[in-house]
């Protein structure tokens, strides 16, 4: 999906290195202004006898350090010679966990809750497989339409990363303002666990908000065969 999208939208290598590189340098630059501390729950690893145990609480995928000349210098990873997609503007496959509580403003009352968010708007979308890195194209579009928002509404957003070329597709068909995306990175620096992704997103989209004081957010992700959900965000 990848190639295709960069051949039908004529992305350079260049481009997607470039994209890459941001992702990795922003998960760097977050985790060591402690961005994620609010996101990430603390686990303690056992370790031999007689040792403390080891608190594993950062992200561990990102490449401290990282130059646009390390990434240019990686092989294609599909299409010898000719191919633009390589390790480095890929994302990686890794192992995590995510979890968000949702309920109705009255449950939370009733319980003495204060919510973080609330979601303010949904949309859904599909594409042909070959190119799913191109379905939040069509998601976001959807709750566009059913909302009344703009792409110039949103303060912040979140587009997952499996691909350089499939968040630069997404990019140039919405019209997507990349100085307020992914601004804590995402898939490339930071991994794309299967099936914890699009709360992932989540999470981090409703922390970054917070932090920056932000009211209304936009998370996005494709989905295998072709399918994706747009999710609006309003801080409360």
């Amino acid at each position: 999906t990848a190639e295709f999208i960069a051949q039908m939208y004529g992305i350079s290598r260049e481009e997607m290195d470039e994209v890459a590189l941001r992702s990795h340098n922003n998960v760097e630059r977050a985790t060591k202004e402690g961005d994620f501390a609010e996101e990430i729950v603390p686990i303690q690893i056992p370790q031999k006898k007689g040792k403390p145990p080891k608190i594993f609480d950062k992200d561990e995928h990102f490449r401290p350090g990282i130059t646009l000349e390390d990434l240019r210098n990686l092989p294609p990873a599909f299409i010898p010679k000719t191919g633009k997609v390589t390790a480095g503007n890929a994302s990686g496959l890794n192992d995590a966990a995510s979890a968000t509580v949702i309920m109705s403003m009255d449950k939370a009352k009733e319980l003495g809750l204060t919510p973080l968010a609330k979601i303010k708007a949904v949309g859904y979308g599909g594409c042909d497989p070959s190119v799913m890195g191109l379905s939040p194209v069509p998601a976001v579009r959807s709750l566009m339409k059913r909302s009344g928002l703009k792409m110039e509404d949103f303060e912040l957003i979140e587009v997952n990363e499996a691909f350089a070329a499939q968040y630069l597709g997404c990019e140039k068909e919405l019209k997507i303002n990349r100085e307020i995306t992914n601004v804590n990175g995402s898939g490339i620096g930071l991994g794309h666990p299967v099936g914890a992704t699009g709360n992932r997103i989540m999470v981090t989209l409703i922390h970054a908000m917070k932090k920056r004081k932000k009211t209304l957010g936009l998370a996005t992700l494709c989905g295998g065969g072709g399918v994706s959900i747009a999710t609006a965000i309003e801080m409360l």
